[in-house]
């Protein structure tokens, strides 16, 4: 079984940053264990082949499927932004006039003021109750980053 502290040195070593005191107490370690010095060759081994690696750039139709893409997904985007904000402006607007002339009339009965009242504050406490809710659940959401 190798020690975490032998495995942290090996990948200190590995990279590169490894203090001399450090490397004299791993390669006595590794002379004195055969687990040791198979673990070491097999991630030295490693690290020569994955440094090798280079990843293969796609070839052009992918990346001119890919620009169109981000393009149609940000143009929508925009697009549904507006008519959002559009609509928000014309229903608050709206539900701001409605809520003026119920109470600027004199003869409108108290239940509907209440009512108005009522709804109003109901909405407002649902929509904060939602949107923080959201945030919540998003920012702990283990999953988030998955893509099937």
């Amino acid at each position: 079984m190798i020690d975490e502290r032998m495995r942290n040195l090996m990948m200190a070593a590995l990279d590169g940053e490894i203090a001399k005191r450090d490397r004299r107490e791993l390669d006595a370690a590794i002379e004195a264990s055969d687990d040791l010095e198979g673990e070491w060759d097999r991630l030295q081994r490693l690290k020569e082949v994955t440094g090798t690696m280079r990843l293969e750039s796609p070839p052009d139709r992918i990346w001119q499927d890919y620009w169109s893409s981000v393009y149609s997904r940000m143009e929508r985007g925009v697009a549904w932004i507006f008519l959002t904000v559009g609509a928000v402006v014309l229903v608050s607007w709206s539900v701001w006039q409605a809520v003026d002339e119920i109470f600027q009339s004199s003869d409108a009965p108290w239940f509907l003021k209440v009512g108005t009242v009522s709804l109003i504050v109901g909405t407002v406490i649902l929509l904060v109750s939602v949107i923080r809710e959201k945030v919540f659940v998003n920012r702990r959401n283990p999953y988030k980053d998955v893509h099937q």
